[in-house]
């Protein structure tokens, strides 16, 4: 088997970051790409990778339906989705976290990422042919003082083992990623203006690095593709053994 893909692919949240390095992974690997985000910078990712944009915000249900309409209409039936787009938070304590920014972070993490599945996955199902990967997070896996978008995110590998049984029958694939500490613009950011430490960060993995999009837009590219076609309902880590290195540190940290 090869790793090519043909067909369209969504991308959510493809304006920037991990979203963006996806619509670059494939495209370049034969894919028709679709790059769906809320920010006009949609438009300068679509042209790069010779696709097309639309502006949606996928928290919105009725938005979601009728760009999936006008996507496959337009431009195609869709055979991939990268279901990527969301907000984070700030490690607010619970008290001083407000319920509308814990409201937005579920809206767009959790129901977002669920309207866009149903919206493009009951298609796919309908033709008996699809796959679907879910960018959730490590931080859905841990515990850590991100008390709406670890909740948000762990409901969100919780929902690709449901559709992956519901849609399993009709030929669908779905699977989730599970980016750990990513050089994203966000995180970029945090680390210029001195809130996170990008050395500790490093430490605290089993390979002594931070993960780039390009890591978290390959493993995409592979759980989309035909050689995984056998493989449905896993959540997959990509980060660098952040998981498995957290618990030497009652040990003294990782041995060098």
């Amino acid at each position: 088997m090869d790793g090519g893909l043909s067909g369209v692919a969504v991308v959510t949240g493809g304006a920037s970051g991990i979203g963006a390095e996806c619509c670059r992974a494939l495209a370049a690997r034969g894919a028709r790409v679709a790059v769906l985000d809320r920010s006009d910078r949609a438009h300068d990712v679509a042209r790069e990778v010779n696709g097309r944009a639309w502006i949606v915000d996928v928290g919105d249900g009725h938005a979601v339906d009728d760009c999936a309409r006008t996507v496959e209409n337009d431009y195609g039936p869709v055979t991939m989705l990268v279901n990527n787009a969301g907000v984070i938070q700030d490690p607010a304590r619970p008290r001083e976290l407000s319920m509308a920014d814990w409201d937005e972070v579920v809206r767009v993490d959790q129901r977002g990422a669920y309207l866009v599945a149903v919206a493009f996955g009951t298609r796919m199902a309908s033709r008996r042919a699809g796959s679907i990967v879910n960018i959730a997070s490590v931080a859905g896996m841990r515990s850590m003082p991100l008390h709406a978008y670890a909740p948000a995110k762990a409901a969100v590998i919780a929902m690709t083992e449901c559709l992956a049984a519901e849609w399993g029958p009709a030929q669908v694939r779905v699977n989730a990623v599970s980016p750990g500490h990513t050089i994203t613009p966000a995180l970029q950011a945090a680390i210029d203006r001195g809130e996170r430490d990008v050395a500790l960060l490093e430490r605290c993995t089993a390979l002594g690095r931070v993960v780039q999009p390009g890591d978290i837009a390959r493993a995409v590219a592979f759980l989309l593709s035909a050689e995984a076609g056998a493989i449905t309902g896993v959540n997959l880590p990509v980060d660098c053994g952040w998981l498995v290195a957290g618990s030497w540190q009652g040990y003294g940290g990782l041995r060098q």
